[in-house]
């Protein structure tokens, strides 16, 4: 019987080990690649959870008549005009500190929201300029570019300003 040709010899013989370390550079690559995107994570994670505070913080209606003039945006956050109307305030607000005038969303789609504008007897794309005491001063329709609301902003915390 002839001999088996070296050809013909089982592939098992031949192939290298599954098992085969990974070489130093690999392991702290992939550790390196790990901790990168461990960091890339926890940095989205922060940013999301601040972003949920501030909502929650802004749509907090509870400040109204403590003393603090408010103005309450009534807001559909699917309203396109509602979203325009929302960046032109915060655009007309960016020269006030957070101790002169308070802004609160009061969103349709809460229901304290929904209870905001029916009080008020409004509907979404409405700004609401309360005093400190919580009294109506003044409803603004529809949107405005930022220096006009400013100046609404303006007289509403001088009407609230302590006489001297």
């Amino acid at each position: 019987m002839p001999r088996k040709s070296s050809k013909t010899r089982s592939k098992s013989a031949k192939t290298p080990a599954a098992t085969e370390m990974p070489t130093r550079r690999e392991t702290l690559r992939t550790f390196r690649n790990g901790a990168l995107g461990a960091l890339v994570l926890g940095g989205i994670g922060v940013f999301s959870v601040n972003a949920v505070r501030a909502t929650i913080a802004e749509q907090d209606l509870s400040v109204i008549g403590t003393g603090l003039p408010t103005i309450v945006q009534i807001h559909d956050p699917q309203c396109t005009l509602c979203i325009e109307l929302q960046r032109e305030t915060r655009k007309a607000l960016e020269g006030f500190d957070s101790d002169m005038v308070a802004y609160r969303i009061a969103s349709i789609r809460t229901p304290d929201g929904t209870a905001f504008a029916h009080r008020h007897g409004q509907s979404h794309v409405t700004l609401v300029l309360l005093d400190g005491a919580g009294a109506v001063q003044q409803i603004l329709q529809g949107v405005r570019p930022a220096d006009e609301l400013r100046g609404h902003f303006d007289a509403l915390i001088a009407r609230d300003a302590p006489r001297g």
